[in-house]
This record gives C-alpha cells, structure tokens and sequence, in this order.
C-alpha cells in the first residue's frame, strides 16, 4: 500500500510540476478562475452582504468552495474519461498497481491544482479586492483543514464519475448543469435563507454546502452565524460529511475503474474513436 501510495503521489507531483511549465495552461487557469473572481469583486465587492460583511468577502469564499468542487466533479472526469476514451486506463490495466496509481496521481494532481488557485484567489483578493482575509490563527486553522477536506470530498467522487463517463464531451454534458445547480441551492453565491427551506435540506446532503459553511466560518465574523441554517457555525457536522464523501469516494472510484476496464479491449477503444 504503501509503494502504491508514494508511486501515486510522484506521479500526481510530475504531472503538476509539467502543468506549471505549460504557459497556456497557467494563463487559462488564471483566466478563468482569478481573473472572473476579480471582475466580479471588484464590480459589486464594496457593496454590504449584511451582517456587517462586504460582498467581496462573502463572494471570495464563495468562488474559493465552488472552485474546489467544480474541479473536483467537472474537470477531474474530464480528464479521466479522456484518458479512457484514448485507451489509457487499458494500459494501465495491465500493469502492477496501476489502476490505484492512476487515481492517486490524478488526485494528487488536482489538489495542488486547487490548493495553487486557493492560493492566488485568496491573494488576489485580498490585494486587489478588499477581501477580509481570517482575522485569527484559529480561523486559518479552519480555513486550511476546510480547503483540503473539502478538496478530499470531491476528487475522488469526481474520479468515480469519469470513470462512469465514456468521452470528455460526455462529461461536460453530464456534470455541467448539475454543478451550477448545486452551486445555486449550497449557500456559496446567494445565502440559502432566500430560498425555500426544502432547497437548505437538499443542499446539506453535499459537501459544496459544508464546505462553503466552514469557509464562511474562517472568514466571517462571528454574528453572521445567524444568517446560517440553525443559526450557528455547525464545524463538527460540516467536516463529518466531507469526510463521509471523501471515505466513500476513495472506496467507489478504483473499483469503478477496474470494472469499466475489466470489459474493456483495444478492438473496443479502436471502434469508439472511429
């Protein structure tokens, strides 16, 4: 396990390291996530949220969780279903461990993704913006154990689902209208007392939700816990279901893609490009 592990995890390291090296990439990522942050901040960020909160602050955590879990449950099967529409995975299949260092390597990969853009967001914001960074140590504390059990919630949720997913056209069909209606109904862009009681429940099901809530904690006073379901900062609850999405990610996404290989052939793959 162990070997696995370590094989995973310089793997998912390589990968990162020849993304920052891609000038193309870098730009596009900045592009798109930083750069949509900041017009919008710095277009409605000085009006009040309520509660004594700027909107820049409230929209800055708001973009940091929704970046985490579109990354995770969009652009990660994205990639996988790629890999397995160009044969990849029945490569992979045939050698030692090489399913689970796949998976490894690819989450390893999307985390320091997701970390890199937390991080030049949060900057970013905080610079340019106005955006009221955590006042306290302890709040750092829960805005860095949110950010990553977050991230560990979805990636291999979002592993589970490309191995589902036959083409990346398929992927981004599947996954994008979903995505943007869990982003409207988790709290992350509007507060989730301006919409039916019924959508709150439905939304706590998802990490987006809970993620969103402990970065709200992080960065938000203490009275806007008001605003929130139940009317107080609900921690324990919050890393519990992240860490129950996370557990059963990790279980479901190796097995699905040794499944959706195990019936898979070159004449297959040949026949699906053609």
């Amino acid at each position: 396990m162990n070997g696995t592990l370590g094989l995973g995890i310089r793997r998912g390291l390589i990968e990162q390291s020849t993304l920052l090296r891609d000038r193309k990439e870098v730009t596009g990522q900045l592009a798109g996530g930083v750069g949509v942050f900041l017009l919008l901040t710095l277009w409605i960020g000085g009006n009040p949220a309520g509660g004594g909160v700027d909107m820049a602050t409230f929209m800055a955590v708001g973009f940091t969780a929704f970046m985490v879990f579109s990354t995770g449950v969009t652009t990660l099967p994205m990639l996988i279903a790629a890999d397995r529409e160009e044969g990849a995975l029945l490569r992979l299949r045939a050698l030692p461990r090489g399913i689970p260092v796949y998976v490894t390597g690819r989450a390893v990969s999307v985390l320091c993704q997701i970390l890199t853009q937390a991080t030049l967001m949060l900057l970013a914001g905080v610079l340019v913006a106005g955006v009221r960074p955590p006042a306290t140590p302890q709040a750092w504390l829960i805005f860095g154990w949110a950010l990553v059990l977050g991230a560990l919630s979805v990636v291999p949720v979002g592993a589970a689902l490309g191995a589902m997913l036959s083409n990346p056209k398929s992927a981004a069909l599947v996954l994008g209208l979903p995505s943007m209606l869990l982003m409207l109904i988790s709290g992350v862009m509007l507060p989730l007392r301006m919409l039916p009681e019924v959508v709150g429940r439905v939304a706590q099901a998802f990490p987006l939700y809970w993620q969103g809530h402990a970065l709200r904690a992080a960065f938000l006073p203490p009275g806007a816990a008001a605003a929130e379901l139940g009317g107080a900062w609900q921690l324990g609850t919050a890393a519990t279901v992240m860490g129950l999405w996370a557990i059963a990610g990790m279980v479901l996404a190796p097995w699905l893609l040794r499944k959706v290989t195990r019936g898979a052939s070159g004449t297959r793959q040949a026949e699906r490009r053609i």
